[in-house]
C-alpha cells in the first residue's frame, strides 16, 4: 500500500487559508482525520480515541518530553492540545493523507519533519493593506486587535521561503483552482 501524504496550510491571520482548505476537504480527496491530544476532561458525549486522546496533563508533559509530539500548545495554563507523531503515522500508513490548516511556525516545523512527504503552501495576501481591509471587514476584531494581527502578519511573511508553494490569494477563485491542481498533483489524484 502507498503510504499518504501531507499537506501542510498556513497564512497570517485573513489571507484565507481555511476557505481554502474547507474547500479542498469538501472534494473527497483522500484525506484522514487526525485526532489531537488534549489534556481537558471530555465533553458531553466526547470519545477518547475518536474526539481527542484525552490525557491529564502529566502525561501530556510526559510525551513532550519524550519527542512525541508533532506540535504541541499550552492554550491555557495546564490545558495542552497537541498532535501526535504516532497519530499522522497511523493515517499515512494506512494510505490516507493529512491536511493541516496550522500557523507559519507549526507549518515550517511539520515540513522540517517530514521533507518530501509534506508540501508546504503559504497563503499570501495580495498586500497587507488589502490583508487589513478584509480583518477590518470581518467586523469580529476591534481596531487594536486588527492592528495587532497586521503587525503579525508583516513578520509571518518573512517565512515564505520555507514553503514549497506560495498562492497569493487576490481573487478566491483563482486561489481555490491554484490549490487545488497543486494538491491533486502532490498527492497523485486527477480532478475528475
Amino acid at each position: 500500500m502507498k503510504e499518504g501524504k501531507l499537506v501542510i496550510f498556513s497564512a497570517p491571520s485573513g489571507a484565507g487559508k481555511t476557505t481554502i482548505v474547507k474547500h479542498l476537504l469538501s472534494l473527497g480527496l483522500n484525506f484522514g482525520f487526525s485526532i489531537s491530544a488534549t489534556s481537558r476532561k471530555p465533553r458531553g458525549e466526547e470519545i477518547n480515541g475518536k474526539d481527542y486522546y484525552f490525557l491529564n496533563a502529566e502525561e501530556f508533559k510526559d510525551k513532550i518530553e519524550h519527542d512525541e509530539f508533532l506540535e504541541w500548545e499550552e492554550v491555557y495554563p495546564g490545558c495542552f492540545y497537541g498532535t501526535l507523531k504516532s497519530e499522522v503515522e497511523r493515517i499515512v500508513k494506512n494510505g490516507q493523507n493529512i491536511l493541516f490548516d496550522v500557523d507559519v511556525v507549526g507549518g515550517s516545523n511539520i515540513k522540517k519533519y517530514y521533507k518530501d512527504k509534506a508540501l508546504a503552501v503559504f497563503v499570501k495576501p495580495p498586500s497587507i493593506k488589502e490583508l487589513e481591509n478584509r480583518l477590518i471587514n470581518r467586523c469580529t476584531d476591534s481596531p487594536e486587535a486588527i492592528r495587532k494581527r497586521v503587525e503579525k502578519a508583516e513578520h509571518e511573511l518573512s517565512y515564505t521561503g520555507l514553503f514549497d508553494l506560495v498562492i497569493i490569494n487576490d481573487r478566491l477563485e483563482d486561489a481555490f483552482k491554484e490549490a487545488e491542481e497543486n494538491i491533486r498533483a502532490f498527492i497523485g489524484e486527477g480532478s475528475d
